[in-house]
């Protein structure tokens, strides 16, 4: 399902760069950033239980469970940004570019923590919905809420609304430049004030919203508490709510 997801976002990013008319290879950008963000998800979470890993080194690390979302975040987010500086692309364009096909690879692969019940499923339940895991990686005979369903369909709406609104900055971008053609012709004309998302708030709202999505289920989730009665993952999701608003206060002031 990693395997499906990668291919996912690289078909989504395609089409961003074609729409946006980025001339680079979406292959590079997926590839390079996915593997990086396997490795470094798998040494975030086994960073968040030291013990467990000085006890056994070889099974924590090789193991083919235990990933963290934020890990897999920042690793990713190093390797895009180096690629931008390598092939002298824009940043904060190619970082919108990027949003919708992480948020959507992301939800696709949460189906692989599904399939094999690895303990990403949540707490009890006694909605017709609940399952069981008796055979997963962490088996469970109890009815539990299916919480990588739950991420999926979240993260199908988030890459929906992330798509949408690239396709406003792009659609605002060609109507200022035929605004301005026409502005040259006549320059007596008081042209309209057009006014879309900045370049850099798509990638803003992706830290935002998948941030409040990956808090929110954390709720439901049978993952143990850290600080302030927190799972590691929502003090994560914290962090990655407001660097989103710290970045969407700076491009919008810009």
């Amino acid at each position: 399902m990693v395997a499906v997801a990668m291919l996912t976002a690289f078909f989504v990013l395609r089409a961003d760069f074609r729409r946006r008319g980025i001339a680079s290879d979406a292959e590079l950008f997926i590839a390079v950033p996915c593997l990086a963000g396997i490795i470094g998800a798998k040494l975030y979470h086994v960073l968040e239980s030291p013990a467990e890993f000085f006890a056994h080194p070889l099974n924590e690390l090789f193991s083919q469970f235990g990933f963290a979302w934020f890990g897999g975040l920042l690793a990713g987010f190093a390797a895009f940004v180096w690629l931008a500086r390598r092939e002298e692309l824009p940043l904060w364009v190619l970082m919108d570019a990027g949003s919708p096909a992480a948020a959507l690879g992301y939800g696709v692969g949460r189906i692989g923590c599904f399939l094999s019940g690895d303990g990403d499923y949540g707490i009890p339940t006694s909605l017709p919905w609940g399952m069981t895991f008796p055979n997963g990686l962490v088996p469970t005979t109890e009815r539990v809420h299916p919480t990588p369903i739950y991420e999926l369909i979240v993260a199908c709406v988030i890459a929906w609304t992330l798509w949408r609104m690239g396709a406003r900055q792009i659609v605002t971008s060609a109507s200022k430049l035929s605004s301005s053609a026409k502005g040259r012709e006549k320059k007596n004309r008081v042209l309209p004030a057009i006014s879309a998302p900045p370049t850099g708030s798509v990638f803003a709202a992706y830290l935002v919203l998948t941030g409040i999505a990956r808090f929110l289920v954390e709720f439901i989730r049978i993952n143990p508490r850290s600080f302030f009665g927190l799972t590691n993952a929502q003090a994560a999701s914290v962090g990655s709510v407001i660097a989103g608003v710290l970045i969407w206060w700076q491009v919008w002031r810009r």
